[in-house]
């Protein structure tokens, strides 16, 4: 048994979308969720920038003695992985695209055609196709960097015109000529374009990895004994930039209570706090 919190990070308020089933499944447990909202988005920076971005985040929530990472970021995951489990070796940390990679491996087969969207980063690092294809050599896959869905979720602009129109701009070609029938959700910001998706593509199956890290984070726990006897405290979310979306989200994802929002800038180490 383990009371300490999870600790769980973003480039910015995407995350958001793992934390929501993370709750319902482990609802005794605390979490430690920061939102670099400051600095998104990740997928159109440097390898080297980002690896910087990560290991200031994760030092930070080390700090705050939590028990496990989740890096709910499919960016991050795609480069810095295998950087932060070396740095913190007696800490579990989780990534976003191995989960999601052992659905697709398990329920697709070769006569599926998966498509990939996510930001230059993930897409670039072929890190999906990888980590899928160690495990199942025939399944078809075809990728699409998507890089201004982030900047427009970040600002609000879901549900709406211009959204419907910068989707059908990345994924009209895409579908159409790879046959798409398996759409991944590469990003945890997608998932909050979910509902657009399946409105313009209705045969479209997708795949959640916001959803199947939820199942990892949950077998590592239960495996390690690690899972919180009961809750002890309140969830805290730090951003580095305390947006208005960001704070509207963890006000529908927490219902208004039991939470505290925090503002956190790694330029000037200052930490302020708000009551949400």
């Amino acid at each position: 048994m383990d009371n300490r919190p999870i600790g769980i990070f973003d480039s910015g308020l995407g995350g958001l979308t793992c934390v929501e089933p993370l709750m319902k499944a482990l609802p005794n447990e605390r979490l430690i969720y920061f939102g670099d909202t400051a600095r998104t988005p990740y997928g159109s920076k440097a390898t080297k920038t980002i690896r910087s971005f990560s290991t200031q985040i994760a030092d930070f929530l080390v700090q705050n003695d939590v028990k496990m990472i989740v890096i709910a970021c499919n960016t991050v995951s795609a480069t810095c992985l295998e950087d932060l489990r070396y740095r913190f070796p007696d800490i579990p940390i989780i990534g976003i695209i191995e989960p999601a990679a052992a659905r697709i491996a398990r329920s697709c087969s070769s006569e599926n055609r998966v498509g990939i969207i996510g930001t230059k980063v993930t897409i670039r690092s072929c890190a999906y196709d990888h980590c899928i294809r160690r495990l199942n050599e025939y399944i078809q896959i075809y990728s699409a960097a998507c890089p201004a869905f982030v900047p427009l979720i970040e600002e609000g602009i879901i549900h709406n015109d211009i959204m419907d129109l910068t989707i059908r701009y990345y994924m009209d070609d895409f579908v159409l000529e790879n046959r798409i029938d398996t759409l991944v959700l590469g990003c945890t910001h997608y998932p909050l374009l979910r509902p657009a998706i399946e409105r313009l593509y209705p045969d479209m199956r997708i795949i959640n990895p916001s959803e199947e890290i939820v199942k990892s984070v949950v077998s590592v726990l239960s495996e390690r004994d690690m899972l919180s006897g009961e809750r002890c405290g309140e969830d805290i979310f730090y951003a580095s930039d305390l947006s208005e979306n960001f704070i509207n989200m963890i006000n529908l994802i927490t219902g208004g209570s039991d939470a505290r929002i925090k503002f956190k800038n790694f330029d000037i180490e200052a930490i302020s706090s708000e009551q949400s």
